[in-house]
């Protein structure tokens, strides 16, 4: 009988640090149209470099038109504009909107320097060959609606008129989790009907405005729609926080999930393929049905979304672990970002036993013949906030990896990621000849 152990030592392919490493996952994208690429934490360097990597040769190889993130649509929407030369920003300026926390998710060299990779190889192609980068998340409420009123005050200034009246309820203060909170408890649901009336509006009136021809002029409409779908979601979503039953996680990876689905039309109504790198949380695209998040919560998620609503032969899920080493992570939410050790993995955990099987740092392709992996173990998640005191509650659950992913990348030791705005507690240590094993 084959142990985990053995599996592991069999089948995984060692990293030399080339970009042959992604050979193998190439072989398997094959002609699927959708690579999503996890994270086991925000702040891990290697993470976002190697998703870096991969995803150029995704472009390069498989022609791969667009790359959706965890952050919010009109953030991104900046960088979008930077990488098609469009804007006049310079590739510092172009991460300015990224102010809210985790300023350090989106604001850090390495996504800088995929940027600028990619600014320059569209550069060298057509309109209809540069490569877009979008945000997939579901916060920006009041940003969302500010991009909405600018987009039809160039376009259409009655109906900038009305959508500012109607996004009006909207402020209370720019906050929206006390948006949330007061309409939750007030009586009146007049700033769901308007945000949804408005984004009908948008749609139905898209004839209209493209009247100007060209894939600018549709992109920018596309760009206003997709905004206007952020309203309506956000404001669903923080008016659940506090009113109702409904899962908020389930909202919010659900907007994620039709986000990509609505890029991936836009994309082909442009003459496009639709295919699409998704770079976000290991949480939100490994399969939720093999893990706690489906069996105990009710809660499913982007991975398990997908694979249903495209199939499995056009969707590879990717997931990346690590036993130790360093993050960049605050203590407690909205917290300044420090410079954090990552305690070696607990007993009875994936990432445990990929660092006890012995290959080092490895790319693991899974699905059927990885049988011996699919027995649920402890799986780690660091998002934004590292709490090492009590990491067994706070940052592990239960996954079958076999299922959850379609193959993984385990690096032993891993590095913090470097923000742009490191403050006074982002100080590197050195690691003692002892650690991990040191008391």
């Amino acid at each position: 009988m084959t142990t985990p152990q053995d599996y592991v030592r069999d089948h995984a392919i060692p990293l030399a640090g080339e970009s042959r490493d992604y050979d193998r996952l190439l072989e398997q994208v094959g002609e699927r149209s959708l690579v999503l690429l996890g994270e086991a934490s925000h702040g891990s360097a290697e993470f976002y470099r190697m998703r870096a990597e991969i995803t150029r040769r995704l472009i390069r190889e498989k022609g791969f038109e667009a790359v959706v993130v965890e952050a919010d649509w009109p953030d991104a929407l900046r960088l979008d504009r930077y990488v098609r030369g469009n804007g006049g920003d310079t590739l510092k300026s172009a991460f300015d909107d990224f102010q809210r926390f985790p300023q350090w998710m989106w604001r850090n060299t390495e996504v800088r320097d995929f940027i600028g990779w990619l600014a320059e190889h569209n550069a060298g192609q057509d309109e209809a060959g540069q490569v877009g980068f979008h945000g997939l998340d579901i916060y920006s409420l009041h940003r969302s609606a500010e991009a909405v009123i600018e987009y039809l005050e160039g376009i259409d200034p009655e109906q900038a008129r009305i959508a500012r009246e109607g996004y009006a309820c909207l402020d209370h203060g720019g906050d929206p989790v006390r948006y949330g909170h007061d309409a939750a408890f007030g009586l009146s649901r007049i700033c769901e009907d308007a945000a949804v009336r408005l984004l009908a509006d948008l749609l139905e009136k898209s004839g209209e405005y493209l009247r100007e021809d060209g894939r600018s002029a549709r992109d920018e409409q596309f760009f206003a729609e997709q905004n206007a779908r952020v309203v309506v979601n956000a404001e669903h979503y923080y008016r659940a926080m506090f009113g109702s039953r409904v899962d908020t996680w389930n909202l919010r990876d659900e907007h994620m999930t039709d986000t990509l689905a609505e890029l991936r039309e836009h994309l082909r109504r442009q003459g496009g393929q639709g295919k699409v790198v998704v770079w976000a949380h290991n949480s939100h695209l490994g399969d939720a049905s093999f893990t706690d998040m489906g069996w105990h919560r009710g809660q499913h998620n982007v991975g398990q979304l997908v694979r249903h609503r495209f199939g499995a032969d056009q969707t590879l899920l990717v997931g990346f672990t690590t036993h130790t080493g360093f993050v960049s992570a605050a203590r407690d939410w909205g917290g300044p970002v420090e410079h954090r050790r990552v305690r070696p993995a607990m007993e009875g955990s994936i990432e445990r036993l990929f660092h006890d099987s012995g290959p080092g740092d490895f790319y693991l392709p899974l699905g059927e013949r990885a049988a011996p992996l699919k027995e649920p173990l402890w799986e780690r998640a660091i998002g934004v906030i590292y709490r090492p005191e009590s990491e067994r509650i706070s940052h592990y659950f239960k996954a079958s990896v076999a299922e959850q992913f379609d193959a993984v990348f385990h690096l032993d030791k891993t590095r913090a990621v470097e923000p742009f705005d490191k403050g006074e507690l982002w100080r590197p240590e050195e690691v003692p000849d002892t650690y991990p094993f040191g008391v």
